[in-house]
């Protein structure tokens, strides 16, 4: 936990912060509503024996009394699909409709990916992208075993996306860009600590700053390939500054896209305009800050923004 001394400036009730990092986590499921109602989950649940919360924030997010309801009927037969409870907000966020054309740039191994599509009544496309092509086998499980046929699977390094397999010869890149674009992007995973406890073994900040270019790269084709007036969230499981506004404030400054502000109905902070030295753009602001202890969840970082020009 040393690691998280760079933070104690930063983070409300540091101790408290500690403390909820070094408990487990408790194990959440996202209802498929493609296959069934929460109702109809939760009493599946409950014939098991297995208790059931709701949350307050999200219908389709519940907390089952098991280590395991990945194991459970619910999940054999698609109904549920196991999902930390803060990996629900992204997609939440990005708001995608029936019949849109969303870009899920770093899609496996499909949690977000169905989420979307279940949110766009499997209608439209979704292009589920994983530069990890091992990886794309268990998205493709998962699109599968939920019912879900509006996604399209790529194997594409992000940063590089081509829209030309997606485009007839007399188009071009402007006639089949993206209404949406979720980056939920690779990251060192530090808001994974309680389910992960190894997540800061091998820490070191020369990692945090490789993964950073990654993103930054990332985010700015995510920029590139959404049409104006269209929607990005980008989203990290780190506490990271240098992962997280900084590279929303190398973005900002290359891309014409704006942070724009939303509701997050979980208690949370705003982003951080500066850190160890180091000023953002006050745009990133509006971005959100959730941290293990303020409700009982896994630490994320979430932002939206909106293309402003072509």
């Amino acid at each position: 936990m040393e690691v998280f001394e760079r933070y104690r400036d930063v983070v409300d009730d540091y101790d408290a912060f500690l403390a909820a990092c070094e408990r487990g986590l408790p194990m959440a499921v996202r209802v498929n509503t493609l296959r069934a109602t929460p109702d109809e989950v939760v009493d599946a649940f409950e014939a098991e024996g297995i208790a059931v919360d709701r949350v307050d924030w999200h219908p389709h997010v519940l907390v089952p009394d098991t280590d395991k309801p990945g194991t459970t009927w619910p999940a054999y037969h698609g109904w549920a699909h196991g999902q930390e409870e803060v990996s629900a907000i992204p997609a939440t966020v990005l708001g995608p409709q029936p019949g849109e054309r969303v870009w899920d740039a770093c899609a496996a191994p499909g949690s977000k990916t169905t989420q979307l599509s279940a949110m766009m009544d499997d209608e439209g496309t979704v292009v589920a992208n994983d530069n990890n092509l091992g990886r794309l086998s268990a998205l493709r499980f998962n699109t599968e075993r939920l019912g879900v046929t509006n996604t399209v699977v790529t194997n594409q390094d992000a940063r590089n996306f081509s829209l030309k397999p997606f485009r007839d010869e007399d188009e071009d890149d402007e006639d089949v860009a993206f209404d949406r674009v979720l980056v939920d992007a690779p990251c060192s995973c530090e808001g994974t600590i309680r389910k992960n406890p190894d997540a800061l073994d091998n820490w070191n900040l020369g990692h945090v700053e490789q993964v950073a270019s990654v993103q930054k790269g990332i985010l700015r084709r995510a920029a590139q390939v959404t049409r104006p007036g269209g929607i990005i969230v980008y989203s990290t499981c780190t506490f990271a500054p240098e992962e997280n506004e900084a590279v929303l404030d190398h973005v900002l400054a290359e891309e014409p896209i704006e942070v724009v502000d939303y509701d997050l109905p979980l208690e949370h902070v705003d982003g951080l305009t500066e850190f160890d030295g180091e000023e953002f753009d006050p745009q990133v602001q509006k971005a959100k800050r959730v941290y293990p202890h303020h409700n009982d969840t896994g630490g994320f970082f979430t932002a939206k923004l909106e293309v402003t020009a072509e």
